[in-house]
């Protein structure tokens, strides 16, 4: 099972909640790391959006079971005497913390990033795939051992 966390997600909604939403001279600004994760099979599957961002800029690490995706979106270099009139697109770095389960193999991640797309593909661990159990007919052993 795959697990998320956001403290600042969960804060933004408190404070909505406290000042009856968006208070005058702010606005609600867009997580610029947008996910969506599905299971397709043996494996979940989380896609990030990341435009902008460079694949040199983009760090993932595994510790204890805590996915970490850190990406760093650079400003446009701009040359002399050009001023920036609008300038709305967040710059910095961002991350996002998963929690994997224990049901998940964090030792066979993978990753891919394209057209601005990081997906990152996460297999269910062998012991918690479903298996059938045999099950043994007693009586037919006790016959055997008795013949």
């Amino acid at each position: 099972m795959l697990m998320r966390t956001d403290p600042f997600r969960e804060l933004d909604k408190l404070t909505q909640q406290l000042t009856g939403g968006s208070t005058p001279g702010t606005w609600s600004r867009p997580n610029p790391m947008p996910m969506d994760a599905y299971r397709s099979g043996d494996e979940y599957v989380v896609v990030f959006d990341l435009p902008g961002v460079a694949p040199d800029a983009i760090d993932l690490d595994v510790e204890r079971n805590v996915l970490t995706v850190k990406a760093e979106r650079r400003p446009v270099a701009v040359s002399d005497g050009v001023e920036m009139q609008v300038a709305e697109r967040p710059l910095g770095v961002f991350s996002r913390q998963l929690f994997l389960g224990d049901t998940l193999d964090a030792e066979r991640i993978e990753a891919a990033y394209h057209n601005g797309v990081l997906t990152v593909k996460i297999p269910v661990a062998a012991q918690a795939k479903p298996r059938k159990i045999t099950i043994n007919d007693t009586a037919s052993e006790q016959k055997q051992l008795n013949a």
